[in-house]
């Protein structure tokens, strides 16, 4: 990662649509998140979130308006350097049927050190599994991972991001079958990895939401809402109802 990337993000009067003549996904988003904070972003499913994640290591690129990290139109970036800057988690990791190991550090994240992974495989609960396989690191995972629980895979998604250790992190959190266990784990492995990196979260669980510096409630591609965990249930809309909609749902906390 570029290190003179503090990581400063803004949306700038956002709109997004596939295709000119299609209804817009986003309009008018506009939000600012300081260095090494934490935004989430919560709302029913089709309201855009994924879509807003997607805009920033431009995997699409905004139809009006301006994305900038640390200022600069993300355009300006050079796009290898643009994505160096960004860690993705989400649940859509993709392994290859290797071993831990080289799951953890492919592609430029090769270089690391021994000790580095290790490091790495503490921070983000790797160690925890890890110990218990009869190969350790040297465990082939089978064929896209098969061999690994939902919560494991993740882990090594989590890992891979510490290895990469951009100044920037997109979080996109879907809601996978976890026990509470490895919840708790991911929870802990996640807040260590927020740590000090700007964050976007986009929220399928409101338990990472309570800790994030800022929320923003989507509807419709609008922002309809946005503040503090407490400054959002004070107001009693939106968010206090998805809120207790979710904790009155007595499943594996509900999902936004």
């Amino acid at each position: 990662a570029n290190n003179n990337i503090k990581g400063q993000v803004e949306f700038r009067n956002v709109g997004f649509s596939y295709r000119s003549a299609d209804p817009a996904i986003l309009e008018n988003v506009s939000f600012t998140v300081e260095a090494g904070k934490s935004i989430a972003v919560v709302g029913h499913s089709g309201s855009g979130k994924s879509t807003l994640a997607g805009l920033l290591p431009r995997f699409y690129d905004v139809s009006s308006g301006k994305i900038l990290l640390d200022g600069i139109p993300v355009q300006n970036y050079e796009l290898g350097n643009l994505r160096s800057n960004i860690s993705l988690v989400s649940q859509d990791i993709i392994l290859f049927n290797d071993t831990i190991e080289n799951n953890l550090a492919y592609g430029q994240l090769k270089e690391r050190s021994r000790s580095e992974l290790l490091q790495v495989a503490e921070a983000a609960h790797i160690m925890d599994f890890v110990r218990k396989l009869p190969e350790g690191f040297e465990t082939v995972v089978g064929d896209r991972g098969i061999l690994l629980s939902g919560g494991q895979r993740q882990r090594i998604a989590i890992g891979r991001a510490f290895l990469k250790n951009s100044p920037v992190l997109i979080l996109d959190e879907a809601t996978s079958s976890l026990d509470t266990k490895s919840e708790r784990r991911i929870q802990d492995a996640l807040a260590k990895l927020m740590k000090d990196r700007t964050t976007l979260v986009i929220a399928h669980r409101l338990s990472t939401v309570e800790r994030a510096d800022q929320i923003i409630v989507l509807d419709e591609g609008r922002i309809v809402e946005s503040g503090s965990h407490q400054e959002l249930l004070d107001t009693g809309g939106r968010y206090c109802s998805l809120y207790k909609m979710q904790f009155s749902d007595k499943s594996e906390g509900g999902s936004l």
